[in-house]
């Protein structure tokens, strides 16, 4: 990628919504060409911007990661069934393409019970599945992972980024449910396309947009396919940590710039983290070297991800 291309994505990550004239301005280049970059970006599927709720501040919203196991030939059927479905996310073909790693965030927990005791156990193809509830997350959600293509200054980054959230709940009704599902599929979708669809005036809608991400209820992430920068080795690590450690162990995990996503969570491993190297070489040395040296490990599963079927999520 060019580097104004890194540019432009960087500047996504700071706000996902910024008018391609502000973040021109700070490029110190066109609107015209900015606007030119991203449609290019976005049609080849390089990049998508998507509104996203913090289920850290939403206390009757859960996350959890599945484990699926299958026969290798109906991985990607049931992997794509699950991808359907308006709760899941970062679905991934693993382990030779014989797991399925699924999240899912949902708040109705009949439709989460109905999947996991009914659906899922019920699918003759299925071997085995393991539910993990998120407890703590330590990279991932706003604090999203664009190392790699930091290209930014910190006086360009200062200039972009938005207000931060005062961390105060907000009740979502019924009312917000069109404008989140617009925001899930484009979080960059205009004022005049999301009052279309919600019926509510372009006032109205920007007003709520801004009360949500001040809340820290809404934030905009970036789908970015990693394979452009020649990140070629992709994998799970399921990491058992000695109980007084996990803390330590997932905030010094999180700080390591191949960490994608970290997590804490409830199973017989207790830190899920999504690892992005340059090859199978550099893994080796991620895992025996930072990975092996944190506070408290006892095992470390490594599960490579063949195939991305879904990244963004469509919440609720």
């Amino acid at each position: 990628m060019e580097l104004l291309d890194l540019q432009l994505v960087h500047a996504l990550y700071v706000d996902g919504r910024a008018s391609f004239r502000r973040i021109a301005a700070v490029l110190g280049v066109s609107e015209q060409t900015v606007a030119r970059r991203y449609r290019r970006l976005r049609e080849t599927g390089a990049v998508r911007v998507v509104g996203r709720l913090d289920p850290r501040f939403l206390g009757h919203a859960e996350e959890w990661v599945l484990r699926v196991r299958c026969a290798p030939s109906a991985t990607l059927a049931v992997a794509t069934a699950l991808a359907e479905r308006s709760d899941t996310y970062r679905i991934q073909l693993a382990s030779g393409g014989t797991e399925i790693g699924c999240h899912i965030q949902t708040s109705d927990q009949r439709a989460r019970d109905a999947l996991l005791l009914d659906k899922l156990p019920a699918t003759r193809q299925v071997t085995s599945v393991e539910a993990h509830q998120v407890l703590r997350l330590f990279r991932g959600g706003p604090d999203g992972w664009h190392t790699p293509i930091a290209s930014l200054s910190p006086g360009q980054v200062a200039e972009l980024a938005p207000p931060s959230p005062e961390a105060e709940p907000l009740d979502l009704d019924e009312g917000d449910r069109p404008l989140l599902d617009e925001l899930a599929r484009d979080g960059r979708a205009s004022h005049a396309a999301l009052a279309a669809s919600t019926g509510w005036h372009e006032s109205t809608v920007r007003r709520r947009i801004d009360r949500l991400r001040t809340s820290g209820t809404l934030y905009f992430g970036v789908d970015f396919d990693e394979h452009l920068l020649g990140w070629s080795s992709h994998t799970l690590l399921w990491i058992s940590v000695s109980p007084a450690a996990l803390g330590a162990a997932g905030a010094a995990l999180a700080r390591c710039p191949q960490i994608a996503y970290a997590a804490a969570t409830t199973g017989p491993t207790n830190l899920l983290a999504t690892a992005l190297c340059a090859d199978a070489g550099a893994l080796y040395e991620f895992i025996t070297g930072q990975v092996g040296s944190l506070p408290g490990v006892q095992t470390v599963q490594t599960a490579p991800v063949l195939r991305v079927v879904k990244r963004a999520a469509a919440f609720p």
